[in-house]
């Protein structure tokens, strides 16, 4: 397909997001902003904000950039980004710089005017963090002659709806129904994803690319790393948001059933969500026992942790993707993980797959892993998607 008259980026998630630590889709969004900043396109942004939208052009993108990855300090916090209560700091100097970047802002009302008096007929809109997919932005898209594309990451609140934050799923549900009428391309992380989302779908099906996620793997810092935290015998990894869905809770059973002769377990990720009963076994950890959560780590030290690792465990009941597995593999440490399809789509054979009913499975490889170094050859072995794969699948359609 020809390239579009411009493409509209939504930072939306990005913006929400600041001051927090980044989840995998976060950084799609970085990904993406990164991206589109180095091709010659005409380029625009748009944000959501407490007061309505923001515009950039190259310049405000390049600079909100350079501040989401630390170049830049933000700025002082205005006036009109105070007036909503409630909201942290960084937010609030998040919003007062985009004001200040914006080419041009509007309230609410006025986007398809906005969006009309800025960009060319046939821009393609691209929406790839869940943020932002309301009736009001699809509705001024379509007036504003735009190419919708939209990226699904997964589908599970509505497929796992017990494991997701209170008066979040009905929001969800009414998200996909608006992409499955009103998107003119969805871009799918995975052919699982595709396959599960399509069946969320209650209606029209959109047509749609898969392209998987890149992956790039920080580069390892022991440096960064507080003093002592390693341990000195062969310990094992989870990475990821302490929430139902990741499953820590069967990692805690298995560590429980193995006693005093347990290795290390680090447990590295913040607390999420509906989990009090994980919580509340993680508060009785002694201060010296084998399982040790861990919090606010870089990526560079958690990367670190990782490929010093006898093992990554990752026993989540659902994922989109699975990029804390895949990474852990470039990094040439061992996997351990729940028999999902799209593991076996990312990882293919280079992951050690158990499903949850086989716990003796898992004891019995985690023993096996604690008592052997690691073979190499999976690091140089483990063909990592890449990011320049998936734009050439996706900007070459939208």
């Amino acid at each position: 397909m020809p390239e579009p008259a411009a493409r509209l980026l939504d930072l939306t998630r990005s913006l929400r997001r600041v001051g927090r630590t980044a989840t995998g889709v976060d950084r799609v969004e970085l990904a993406y902003l990164s991206e589109l900043l180095r091709r010659d396109a005409p380029l625009f942004g748009m944000a959501r904000t407490a007061l309505g939208y923001v515009l950039l052009d190259r310049a405000g993108m390049q600079a909100f950039h350079d501040r989401l990855m630390g170049h830049v300090p933000w700025g002082r916090a205005n006036l009109m980004s105070r007036l909503p209560r409630g909201r942290n700091v960084a937010l609030i100097q998040a919003e007062s710089d985009l004001r200040r970047l914006a080419l041009t802002r509007c309230l609410p009302a006025f986007l398809p005017r906005m969006l009309r008096r800025n960009l060319p007929p046939g821009f393609a809109y691209l929406n790839v963090g869940h943020s932002n997919l309301t009736d009001r932005v699809f509705g001024a898209m379509k007036e504003a002659k735009a190419q919708v594309a939209v990226l699904i990451h997964d589908v599970i609140p509505l497929e796992y709806p017990a494991y997701q934050r209170p008066g979040t799923v009905a929001p969800f549900r009414a998200k996909i129904d608006r992409v499955s009428a009103q998107a003119d391309l969805v871009i799918y992380n995975s052919q699982d994803t595709q396959r599960r989302s399509e069946a969320q779908m209650r209606g029209r099906i959109p047509p749609a690319v898969v392209a998987h996620l890149g992956v790039d793997a920080p580069s390892p810092d022991v440096g960064e790393l507080p003093a002592g935290l390693l341990p000195k015998r062969a310990y094992f990894v989870i990475v990821g948001t302490i929430e139902p869905r990741k499953n820590h809770g069967f990692l805690l059973d298995l560590w429980q059933s193995k006693g005093p002769t347990a290795p290390p377990l680090l447990i590295c990720g913040s607390r999420g969500w509906n989990n009090s009963a994980v919580f509340d076994r993680l508060d009785q950890l002694p201060p010296d026992g084998a399982v040790q959560e861990i919090a606010g780590l870089s990526d560079n030290a958690l990367a670190a942790l990782v490929q010093g690792a006898a093992g990554m465990l990752f026993p989540s009941y659902a994922e989109g993707f699975g990029l804390p597995p895949a990474e852990a593999l470039s990094l040439g440490t061992r996997v351990l993980c729940n028999d999902l399809p799209v593991l076996h789509e990312v990882l293919g054979d280079k992951a050690v797959y158990a499903a949850l009913t086989e716990p003796y499975s898992w004891i019995r490889t985690i023993e096996d892993w604690a008592e052997t170094p690691p073979d190499q050859r999976p690091a140089t072995t483990f063909i990592a998607p890449t990011w320049a794969e998936h734009f050439k699948t996706v900007l070459k359609s939208t």
